[in-house]
């Protein structure tokens, strides 16, 4: 597999240019932007600049609004309802998590639950918001239905990650981002791209038998909830995903399960919807709402310690803290590049063309 490595900046102009293309105001065309380069610094490739393109077709869709007027439709001090206007997620949900914040400042906690939005990007990029105010921040999304429930035949909820983010002192955060399926739908495209097999326990086919081919999806396969199957606890990643979907989707008036629109253009959203667009919840405490900041910070140091020196299986192995591979891998990129394959190359420079814009050099 051949791979193009891109400077941060590149990436950076590239983008914006692309969503300010699109009719985004400046503002929103760096905050979209900053929400896919942290994407791809993270190592979170499925969810960066590889999805540049697809947001472009919705747009050409009439499915997008690249000039919300987002708005509260409901709150009381801490809470709060928002209608992203059909915007783009990856500036509905950073305006999302920053009002739960300011709830958050003055009562101890807010939660914001939103409907009328898209795809949000990695949910990462909004917890991390909030740790870096001395917050644990929270955020989930419900997503197009590619998830079969348990002992099911039919795809009726989306991978619908949730996410948190919890800071620390010498340490970075703490960050839980995790699908609540058995893998991320962007890890079936990567393998798609390159011809590889998945896993046994990712998917299974039309029939609901268990399946390693990555373009199951194509043909009326489903992705499995976390646990792949009964035996090893895929009720419990239902549960999961299903929590996502209800705080997301049923509290905020967007669609749910099988009504969620889907991100690829080529399909149309359900002719019969239930409720407006994708949804999103997210939620921001104050550390100093339970303890102490700087004490809870220390104590959470001792805890990434602790499990880090946790006696392991083997001497090569070692226990890796939740969000420490993504932190590494964005420190490496911010100075050695971002790497992107050939596959999302072609697609960017073929974009490019299409709108007329420089395109990407390597």
């Amino acid at each position: 597999m051949t791979y193009y490595t891109f400077s941060e900046d590149q990436l950076r102009h590239f983008s914006q240019s692309v969503f300010k293309y699109m009719g985004c105001s400046n503002e929103h065309a760096n905050l979209a932007t900053d929400v896919l380069i942290k994407s791809d610094l993270r190592g979170i490739d499925s969810h960066g600049l590889a999805r540049l393109s697809g947001y472009v077709r919705l747009w050409e869709k009439d499915r997008i609004n690249t000039k919300p007027n987002i708005q509260i439709v409901h709150q009381t001090p801490t809470t709060t309802t928002l209608d992203g206007d059909a915007g783009l997620g990856l500036v509905v949900a950073p305006s999302a998590i920053k009002l739960a914040m300011e709830k958050a400042k003055v009562y101890g906690s807010g939660w914001v639950s939103v409907r009328n939005s898209n795809h949000f990007g990695i949910a990462a990029y909004h917890t991390l918001l909030a740790a870096e105010q001395d917050m644990i921040g929270l955020a989930m999304t419900n997503a197009s239905p590619l998830v079969a429930p348990t002992f099911a035949n039919e795809r009726l909820l989306g991978t619908n990650p949730i996410c948190y983010a919890f800071p620390a002192g010498k340490y970075p955060p703490v960050v839980i981002d995790m699908a609540t399926s058995a893998a991320a739908n962007g890890k079936l495209e990567i393998a798609q791209r390159i011809g590889k097999a998945v896993p046994q326990g990712w998917i299974q086919d039309a029939q609901g038998e268990s399946s390693t081919d990555p373009h199951e999806l194509k043909v009326g396969g489903a992705l499995l909830p976390l646990g792949s199957d009964p035996d090893h606890g895929s009720h419990k990643g239902f549960g999961l995903s299903a929590s996502v979907d209800i705080l997301s989707a049923v509290l905020s008036g967007a669609n749910y399960g099988p009504w969620v629109p889907p991100f690829v253009s080529f399909l149309e959203p359900p002719s019969d919807p239930v409720g407006k667009g994708i949804g999103h919840f997210f939620g921001a405490m104050r550390i100093d709402g339970f303890r102490p900041t700087n004490e809870f910070k220390h104590h959470m140091d001792h805890w990434i310690e602790r499990f880090k020196s946790a006696r392991t299986i083997t001497k090569e192995q070692k226990v890796v803290i939740p969000g420490e591979p993504e932190y590494r891998q964005e420190q490496k990129r911010k100075v050695q590049g971002i790497p992107l394959i050939d596959a999302v190359v072609q697609d960017l420079q073929k974009l490019a063309q299409k709108l007329n814009l420089t395109p990407l050099k390597h």
